[in-house]
């Protein structure tokens, strides 16, 4: 037999183990177990192996150490009577009572298949149901104690029971094999079958005695389950919270701790049933706050909705399609194939949500048809800013008589028709679901002093770092204040582990705090740690504290993590919070600071300063439409800044271009690397460092006391208009959108992969269905001797737009070749007809969640392959339409107008443009040269549906979606967005090609023009950028539209 290898994320094993082996076990300073990497493992092996012992691994991850080989493949050598075995060229004796465990403590562990053939794996990860039962005896043998005795003594007697007639059945086959004569004429055997028989019926009835004592039992203990099921939930909830971020781990051992306090803090009751809810209430208040401080605030709401659905869920209230409804709402849908959308007023992503909703739930099956009778009242719910607090038109007395799941179900009508209220949404339901409450949704703050009270020097503190977060001065002040020695703080990084490790060791014997920061950059030191803890835990002086602080890392020890408290600790968010910062003593602005020059107008800049600093870092927030690029500015940047200015006003008058400059260019412009980013925070240096900034003192104030400053700052609102960034307010429900985008995703990730759909259809049967579906709507291939052939009859490959109509094709047909290939494949796999490849896996995974498989979308190396897309249905309806275009192109010759989004490489389609109006302008005599030709375009005003020819030069594409502002076709110039319209789609545009001197006296004639990029999609990164079209300002300056963030779109998801 194989040596076993057991995946124990829980620990459950390894107890389970010692406590089997505990009599064959060695011990090395205390310790019966060896850790893969430990030096002495060679011959820690060669004394467990000559003599017989059992040897526990424990620190295994994805590979074992191939000096074991041997071992593992058992290579017995036998001379004579004794047996060896030959391990890294050195020949040891072998005992056949020696025993190998292996234990790896990853709960998703990558083992090779040559390591599963060379072991037994044995996966001994606790499942929610069997945590449940042994959750259920600890609330029992706290609860009723002599209830969980009674029945471990009834479990006891009825294996000595079984085992008993066991051996009564062995010994009666064995001597009816052992007898030779009469079987009739053996008395003794005549005498053993009597007495067997006796023994077999008093055993049976000391069973069947047991049975009915164990359902007695099991009746009232099923009184506690309830809070052995939220037990159980809870655990999971967190487990699967570490598929967030690989920093949120937390051990069994750590869980249980929280699970029996809580039966201590829980109030008393005389009935079981009351006692159970008390307990229950209290466990799950104390598990959500000791996870909540230890979690960052974007996924803080997540974890309270995974552990609320699982409650559901496990209480059968949902089933979890349900759930997969709420993430993923019309995703899978593309709308091409549904009922054509009735409503103007509604986009199309809603209308597919909408009819996802009434496919997937029996509660709102006629809500298109009561949508079409009732339009005008719906309409004005869906148009209205709170739609969440307005009742919900012809449902709202339905749901109040659902009182289980209605804050459900009006949940998934609001996340399916205004994503952007869903986090607002999701709060609302936490309120109002009985399980949970308002507690779970209001905001709480860990101090250090309440961190501090709950540690004990065993346990270390990991504060997960943050952008702008430091708990160094808090915990420095802390010690301060509570009259304890400082604590040593050491940075980790190259050859300070030495000095880490000194520091701990003097600290568990003087009873410091130690901090050490950066810990992401000691692995090393990480990977001890938790054995020098155990190691040193008997000796440690009671006021010994252990601090670390660390951002994520993958590779950040499990154990660490799961043994530590992790909190977080982020800064406020805001442009007072950032303030008021930057005007807190010690940090940048304090009265010193205020007085280094005598003049209002130095206070004043240092005022403005610190505002465009709070400024560039809160427009952050927005993602893209933001910043194209979300650089890390810090104090540092601003202090560099100040100190300028100072010396800058020593040296005379202020020089504005000079001042504005180096802010922007060098102090925080050394850190952009994108050209339109350093155009937008130019435009903030020329509109907020001007010569006029300091004219308005009730807006920039020149208060000579720090005191003051902080008053005034304290009077600004908490939540932030986006008009102060210069964005305009359509930017706080893209704010939203993003948000609620991002939670959707995040609770995707955490959900189980091998669990069926709900409503009895299995996952694959749904994969299936799904494949058969796209390989029928799939467009045929395209054969490259016929497009070739009507290329030519369209001028052949010497026309540059034909060379890259064939090289998209080309693209095209590779994706349509994966495509196909994929689905078939799959399709295979899930028949059992071919292997489930990895690759194969993810795509089943990806279609199930109605997401694009990462091989559509991207070749092995992470480059582009086809076309970015949210969701597995925009994808194909795109297929479908970049089919349409090329096919047209090829059967009914060069379009009037191009689709620019429906290419793979949109710059390439305005090179080849460039290209045939140079040749046109030498065949006409110009003689211009190609890298003297630069882009311009106009704005023609109509609809594609209206172009009746092509340009005489240049293209007239179509499709662009403007963001972050609006066009007006009457004025035919940008406009201010209109409210809660995110995308405007613009006009036909003509993009053709000039000499560098006639575009600029072209431009020139159209009066103010602002150079507005085209991106393939909103991430907004140069890789994308395909060139810029010139549209006319209106009455706004170019400045304005820069600070607004206006940019051109192929994608608008």
């Amino acid at each position: 037999t194989r040596f076993p290898l057991l995946v124990d994320p829980q620990g459950q094993a390894l107890n389970w183990i010692l406590n089997k082996e505990k009599d064959n076990l060695p011990t090395w300073n205390g310790q019966s177990v060896v850790n893969l990497s430990d030096p002495k493992l060679k011959d820690k092996l060669e004394y467990c192996m000559g003599d017989g012992k059992s040897l526990v691994v424990v620190g295994v991850e994805d590979e074992i150490d191939p000096m074991l080989d041997p071992v593992l493949e058992k290579e017995i050598i036998r001379k004579g009577s004794k047996m060896f075995i030959s391990v890294s060229d050195k020949v040891m004796d072998y005992d056949p009572n020696f025993r190998l465990y292996f234990i790896s403590r990853l709960p998703n562990p990558s083992f090779s298949p040559e390591l599963q053939a060379k072991t037994t794996l044995i996966d001994f990860t606790v499942t929610q149901k069997g945590l449940e039962e042994q959750l259920l005896g600890k609330v029992i043998g706290k609860e009723q104690k002599a209830l969980e005795e009674q029945l471990t003594q009834v479990l006891e007697e009825v294996n000595a029971n079984t085992k008993s007639l066991m051996q009564l059945d062995a010994s009666l086959l064995e001597r009816l094999t052992s007898n030779s004569g009469d079987l009739l004429e053996d008395d003794q055997l005549v005498s053993v079958l009597a007495g067997t028989k006796a023994k077999a019926a008093e055993v049976n009835a000391k069973l069947v005695a047991a049975d009915e004592a164990r359902s007695s039992i099991a009746e009232k203990r099923e009184q506690f389950r309830p809070a052995a099921t939220r037990g159980s939930v809870l655990y999971f909830s967190i487990v699967e919270m570490s598929l967030v971020n690989v920093m949120y781990q937390t051990s069994l051992d750590q869980f249980l701790e929280l699970f029996m306090g809580s039966m201590d803090k829980a109030d008393k009751a005389t009935l079981a049933s009351k006692r159970v809810s008390n307990i229950v209430e209290t466990m799950t208040y104390m598990t959500y706050r000791y996870t909540n401080r230890g979690l960052y605030e974007s996924d803080k709401l997540t974890f309270v909705m995974l552990v609320t659905m699982k409650v559901l869920i496990a209480a059968e209230r949902l089933r979890s399609s349900d759930l997969t409804l709420f993430l993923r709402g019309g995703a899978a849908l593309d709308i091409t194939s549904v009922r054509r959308k009735p409503f103007q007023w509604m986009s199309n992503e809603v209308w597919l949500n909408i009819m996802q909703l009434s496919q997937s739930s029996e509660f709102y099956a006629n809500l298109v048809h009561d949508m079409t009778a009732n339009e005008s009242t719906w309409k004005r719910w869906y148009e209205n800013n709170e739609p969440e607090q307005m009742a919900i038109p012809d449902y709202e007395e339905k749901l109040s008589d659902q009182s289980d799941v209605g804050p459900f179900l009006k949940l998934l009508l609001v996340r399916c028709m205004r994503v952007d209220r869903s986090i607002l949404m999701c709060k609302e339901f936490l309120r109002n679901t009985k399980e949970m409450g308002p507690e779970y949704v209001e905001p709480v703050t860990d101090t250090i002093e309440s961190v501090y009270d709950g540690m004990v020097p065993e346990v270390p503190v990991i504060f997960l770092l943050s952008r702008g977060a430091d708990p160094t001065d808090s915990i420095e002040t802390l010690c301060r204040k509570k009259r304890l020695p400082a604590p040593t703080v050491i940075s980790l990084g190259e050859g300070q582990e030495p000095v880490a490790i000194k520091a701990i060791n003097a600290g568990v014997i003087n009873g410091n705090s130690v901090l050490l920061q950066n810990c992401e950059l000691g692995l090393g030191l990480m990977n001890e740690l938790e054995s020098m803890i155990e190691k040193l835990k008997d000796s440690m002086h009671p006021d010994f504290r252990l601090f670390l602080t660390a951002l994520p890392h993958p590779e950040f020890p499990l154990g660490l993590l799961q043994m530590a408290t992790k909190v977080t600790n982020e800064p406020p968010a805001g442009l007072k919070a950032g303030l008021l910062r930057s005007y807190t003593p010690g940090v940048t602005v304090d009265q010193d600071k205020l007085e280094r020059v005598e003049t209002a107008q130095w206070r004043q800049l240092l005022y403005v300063l610190c505002h465009l600093h709070s400024t560039v870092q809160e427009r952050r927030k927005f993602g893209p439409l933001g910043w194209n690029i979300p650089y890390e500015y810090n104090t540092s940047d601003l202090q560099s800044c100040i100190s300028f200015l100072e010396r800058h006003l020593y040296a005379g008058p202020i020089s504005w271009s000079t001042f504005q400059y180096m802010v922007s260019a060098v102090q925080y412009g050394g850190k952009i690397t994108d050209s339109l980013d350093v155009r937008l925070f130019k435009t903030y240096a020329e509109t907020r460092l001007a010569e006029t900034c300091c004219d308005d003192e009730a807006v920039i104030p020149s208060f000579a006391e720090h005191t003051d400053y902080r008053k005034f700052i304290e009077q600004f609102p908490d939540e932030d208009s986006p008009e102060t960034f210069g964005l305009h307010p359509n930017a706080d429900l893209t704010y939203r959108l993003n948000e609620a985008n991002a939670l959707f995703r995040t609770m995707s990730d955490t959900q189980p992969k091998g669990s069926g759909s709900g409503g009895g259809v299995s996952r694959e049967d749904v994969v299936y269905d799904k494949t058969s579906e796209l390989l029928g709507r799939l467009p045929s291939e395209y054969a490259e001797d016929e497009f070739k052939s009507k290329i030519r009859k369209q001028g052949g490959l010497s026309v540059p737009l034909n060379i890259f109509l064939f090289q998209e094709i080309e693209r095209f047909q590779a994706v349509l070749s994966k495509v196909r290939f994929s689905l078939v494949q799959l399709q295979l796999a899930i028949k059992g007809e071919v292997v489930l490849t990895p690759e194969l896996e993810e795509t089943l995974s990806a279609i199930f969640d109605a997401r694009v498989p990462h091989l559509w979308e991207n070749t092995l190396t992470g480059d582009e392959f086809s076309w970015r897309s949210p969701s597995l249905g925009l994808w194909f309806t795109s297929l479908l339409s970049r089919n349409d275009q090329y096919r047209s192109w090829l059967d009914n010759g060069r379009p009037k107008s191009f689709w620019l989004a429906g290419f793979f490489n949109p710059a390439g389609l305005l090179t080849a443009m460039k290209q045939e109006v140079t040749r046109q302008r030498n065949k006409a005599g110009e003689r211009v040269a190609l890298n003297d030709m630069v882009y311009v375009s106009e704005v023609m005003n109509v609809n594609k549906e209206k172009v009746k020819a092509s340009p005489e030069e240049g293209i007239y594409v179509h499709g662009l979606s403007l963001e972050g502002g609006g066009f007006s076709r009457r004025e035919n110039c940008l406009v201010e967005s209109e409210a809660k319209v995110l995308h405007v789609e613009l006009p036909i545009v003509l993009i053709s090609a000039m000499s560098r001197k006639k575009a600029a006296a072209h431009r020139r004639k159209q009066g103010p023009l602002y150079a507005c990029p085209i991106y393939k999609y909103p991430s907004r990164t140069d890789r994308y950028l395909i060139t810029s079209i010139d549209l006319p300002a209106g009455e706004s300056d170019n400045s304005h539209w820069t600070l607004r963030g206006v940019a051109a779109l192929c994608n608008t998801t």
